[in-house]
């Protein structure tokens, strides 16, 4: 073999790995935005997956997901967005209240982006209207503000004779924040409860809370739907039983992890939708061509065996009603 010849066979086996490199590099690209963190995301995340694998994208096979996790500090959501502009991603999945889309929304106006949000997009500027989005971004409402008076009311009726209620709510994440507080106003009005607003953003502030509510003692506490709340649930679930506190909460997590009851949209059943979406947008939808999804699937969630340690016994009418009762 002459010189020439083994040159060139090297520079050709030199090549493959740049090939192969080319088509990995070539692999689609999700973006994942959230304001808190892995920790307790296992099942909202497998039915994420779950959605991208029935449009047929399996993680790590032939699509690739950039994770950005704010870790509770919400102000980071901005900068990890425009992060994930510049890595070109194929999609952005916004989740995690109203705050992450409207950072995804700041960032591009050209990467088509899913958002999970609680309240109307449309209302927030985030879409034209819901059957036309009408931009780049489209996904699903979980109307998690919207049940407010909802939830209220199942408190009322677990809490019998319940006439002062404490709401704890996240600053930093104004909007939400905002909305809460009027839902809630307007429903404890209608129901003659006397409300009393409480801030918190971190984990020490949410122990200065309930330390103070030992000596205010209100009759109930109504949690606001935060994603920072979400991911402190065990905190929530040890503070309200060492302060006898009965706590309503918007997810399912909370009772499982021992809070009292909930009542709101099933997570694993939107995230598997915003799976779906980016699945199908990959395969080229417009977001424009894909109306916002109104979540249709709602839980109530009771502990029972929290409410037994509260001294509270759930009306049988109620316990009907549940769609899980955990022992």
């Amino acid at each position: 073999m002459r010189r020439r010849d083994v040159i060139t066979l090297l520079g050709g086996a030199a090549a493959w790995p740049i090939a192969a490199g080319g088509q990995q590099a070539a692999m689609p690209v999700i973006g994942f935005l959230n304001p808190t963190s892995p920790d307790g995301m296992t099942e909202r995340l497998r039915a994420f997956r779950q959605g991208l694998k029935e449009t047929g994208y399996v993680e790590g096979e032939n699509v690739l997901v950039e994770y950005r996790w704010a870790e509770g500090q919400y102000d980071r959501l901005p900068m990890l967005a425009v992060e994930l502009v510049r890595r070109q991603v194929a999609v952005i999945v916004a989740t995690g209240g109203t705050v992450t889309p409207l950072a995804a929304k700041a960032a591009t106006t050209s990467i088509p982006v899913v958002f999970i949000i609680p309240e109307d997009p449309a209302k927030l500027g985030l879409v034209a209207s819901l059957a036309r989005p009408g931009g780049n971004l489209t996904g699903i409402n979980i109307f998690n503000l919207e049940l407010t008076a909802k939830r209220l009311e199942l408190l009322r009726e677990l809490v019998p004779g319940v006439a002062r209620i404490a709401v704890l709510v996240n600053p930093t994440n104004a909007t939400t924040t905002e909305t809460t507080l009027r839902d809630v106003e307007t429903a404890a009005r209608a129901m003659a409860l006397q409300m009393q607003v409480r801030n918190a953003s971190t984990s020490f502030e949410i122990n200065a809370v309930f330390a103070g509510f030992g000596r205010e003692r209100p009759d109930a506490l109504f949690v606001g739907g935060d994603p920072f709340f979400g991911s402190r649930r065990v905190q929530f679930a040890t503070l309200t039983a060492h302060y006898s506190i009965p706590t309503a909460y918007t997810s399912r997590e909370y009772p499982e992890a021992g809070g009292l009851m909930s009542y709101g949209a099933s997570f694993p059943d939107t995230f598997r939708q915003a799976g779906t979406y980016a699945g199908r947008i990959l395969k080229g939808v417009k977001p424009a061509d894909l109306p916002v999804v109104q979540a249709s699937k709602f839980e109530l969630v009771i502990n029972v065996e929290t409410a037994r340690m509260l001294g509270l016994t759930v009306p049988p009418m109620l316990l009907a009603r549940a769609d899980e009762v955990i022992e």
